[in-house]
């Protein structure tokens, strides 16, 4: 799967403004995040912060609940970018949900809060950097061996 030049541009551009929209008193880490369903909608999703830290919701979560309560089930494509100069990945919890509702392949951009940076012939020679200093990658390369909803599936011994 893979995105052209337009929607990679739209979804990084996108991403920069959901970050806007970032509450987080408590962090001081502003993250935002876009999604681009198979029929060309952007969803953004921003960080939201709570008191009670566990309600916390990340902006991937965001933008995916987003989505997902809106009947998309479908995505080409998912950037992500926070106030850090190099690309950063999701945590391990927006991993897991990622993985249930995108391809495996699906490119998911990891943004430098300063891109576009500068061309460094060394970094982008680094597998997985492209231009700008973005990490392109995909779930499947972030989650190896990641549990989804097929394994329900699999047959199992019965309980006892």
């Amino acid at each position: 799967m893979a995105l052209t030049e337009d929607e990679r541009k739209t979804l990084i551009d996108a991403s920069f403004e959901a970050k806007k929209g970032a509450y987080m008193p408590y962090s001081k880490f502003p993250v935002g995040a876009a999604l681009l369903s198979t029929t060309g909608e952007i969803i953004k999703g921003a960080n939201i912060e709570c008191a009670s830290y566990g309600g916390t919701i990340c902006a991937e979560r965001t933008a995916l609940v987003k989505a997902v309560s809106d009947g998309k089930r479908s995505f080409k494509g998912l950037a992500v970018v926070t106030n850090v100069k190099k690309a950063l990945s999701p945590c391990g919890l927006c991993r897991q949900v990622i993985r249930e509702f995108c391809a495996l392949d699906m490119p998911i951009l990891l943004v430098p809060a300063d891109y576009p940076q500068p061309t460094n012939p060394d970094k982008e020679q680094m597998p997985g950097y492209t231009e700008g200093g973005v990490l392109a990658t995909s779930i499947g390369e972030l989650l190896p061996h990641g549990f989804g909803p097929e394994d329900l599936e699999l047959p199992r011994e019965p309980i006892l």
